[in-house]
C-alpha cells in the first residue's frame, strides 16, 4: 500500500481533513514506536510505506503504558481531544490492519496489552464477528476456577497443543475465527508436533508442561479451553476441529 492510500483510509474513517489524517497517522504512529518492542516495531516497518519510517521506527526498549495512556499521548501530539484521539487511533490501526498482512497484525496486537483490543479488535476482525479476547479469557477462568493471567496460561497452552495435532489450514480457519491476542499460541503450534496422531495422555502432558500444572489440573482448564470454542466459533468450524480429533479426546470436549 502506498502512503497516500493509507492516509485516504485514515481520512475516510474518520471524516477528517488530509492535514488532520496525517497528523492522527503521524501521532498514532510515534505513540505506538514508545509501546512496541523493537523487533516488532521493525517487523512492521518490513510491510508498511516507507514514509512510516520516521515516525515508527524505534531504536529504544519499550516502555509498559496501558491504552488510557496512549490515547493521551496520541491526543497530545495530534492536538485533539481524548475522544477524537481515540477514533482517529482506530482508523490508524484499521488502515494498518488493510496495509499490513494478516499475521504481521497479529503479532503487533500480540505485543500490546489487553487493553489495548478496543483499538486493533475491528481491524484484525474482518467481517467475521469474533468475540473479544477479554471475553475468551474471562469464560476460562470462570469454567476453570483460575484469575485472568492463569487463564490466559491455560488457553495459551491448550491452543498451541492443538495446533500440533491438526491440520494447517485448520488453524488457519481457527485464526480467522478468534480475536488476534490468542493468534501467536495457534501459530506457534502448526508444523512443530509429531505429525500423527498421539494419546489423550500425551496430549494432557503437553499442554501441562506448557501450562506448567499438573496432568490433573492441565485436563481440566483444556475442558474449559474447548468450551470457549465452542461457544466462540462457528459450530460448522467447532465440529470440523473437533471431529479431526481422536475418539478419546471426547472427555475434553464439552457435551451438544
Amino acid at each position: 500500500m502506498y502512503y497516500d492510500q493509507l492516509l485516504k483510509i485514515v481520512e475516510q474513517q474518520t471524516g477528517a481533513g488530509p492535514q488532520a489524517a496525517e497528523r492522527a497517522v503521524q501521532a498514532t504512529l510515534r505513540t505506538l514506536s514508545e509501546r512496541l518492542s523493537k523487533d516488532e516495531s521493525r517487523d512492521l516497518l518490513r510491510e508498511l510505506p516507507p514514509e512510516a519510517m520516521p515516525w515508527l521506527y524505534t531504536e529504544r526498549d519499550p516502555e509498559t503504558f496501558g491504552v488510557e495512556e496512549f490515547l493521551r499521548r496520541v491526543a497530545e501530539r495530534a492536538g485533539v481531544d481524548a475522544e477524537t484521539a481515540g477514533r482517529h487511533a482506530r482508523a490508524v490501526f484499521w488502515a494498518m490492519g488493510q496495509a499490513v498482512s494478516p499475521e504481521e497484525f497479529a503479532d503487533m496486537a500480540a505485543d500490546l496489552p489487553d487493553d489495548f483490543e478496543a483499538l486493533v479488535a475491528e481491524a484484525g476482525r474482518g467481517y467475521v464477528e469474533i468475540v473479544p479476547a477479554r471475553e475468551f479469557l474471562a469464560g476460562v477462568a470462570e469454567r476453570a476456577g483460575l484469575d485472568y493471567a492463569g487463564a490466559r496460561r491455560a488457553t495459551e497452552a491448550a491452543l498451541e497443543t492443538l495446533a500440533e495435532h491438526i491440520a494447517p489450514g485448520k488453524v488457519e480457519d481457527l485464526v480467522g475465527q478468534l480475536p488476534v491476542q490468542l493468534h501467536a499460541p495457534l501459530k506457534r503450534g502448526v508444523g512443530t508436533g509429531p505429525g500423527r496422531e498421539v494419546a489423550l495422555e500425551e496430549f494432557v502432558r503437553r499442554i501441562a508442561t506448557r501450562e506448567g500444572v499438573s496432568p490433573e489440573r492441565a485436563r481440566e482448564h483444556a475442558r474449559a479451553v474447548f468450551a470457549m470454542l465452542r461457544e466462540s466459533i462457528a459450530g460448522e468450524e467447532y465440529a470440523d476441529v473437533a471431529g479431526r480429533l481422536p475418539d478419546e479426546y471426547r472427555i475434553l470436549l464439552p457435551r451438544p
